[in-house]
């Protein structure tokens, strides 16, 4: 017999848990990018800032704590500066490639 689960009895995913690396961080940020949702990458930081220790990441992008618990929180829009700062804290980098491979 099947035990049915109930969602809500759920522990609730934190990805910050499963950010162990820089490559990690970076694999994530990818996927995250291919959404283009803003409000995703922001929330998606936050994660890598949280797995890293916000205070830290705060002093090493010369944000505030206060200002990066803002930008970063769910359903932000931050500015690319704010977003290239926390990246450049992070050890990560945004990079461009090509929407269409060319054979």
């Amino acid at each position: 017999m099947t035990k049915k689960i109930n969602v809500s009895e759920l522990p609730e995913f934190d990805a910050a848990e499963y950010l162990h690396s820089e490559e990690d961080m970076a694999a994530y940020i990818t996927t995250i990018l291919e959404e283009n949702d803003p409000a995703l990458l922001a929330s998606a930081l936050g994660d890598i800032a949280r797995s890293r220790g916000m205070t830290q990441v705060a002093k090493d992008s010369g944000i505030t704590r206060e200002a990066l618990y803002k930008a970063l929180r769910p359903g932000s829009e931050p500015r690319f500066d704010t977003v290239n700062r926390v990246c450049t804290a992070l050890g990560v980098r945004l990079v461009a490639q090509p929407v269409h491979a060319t054979a």
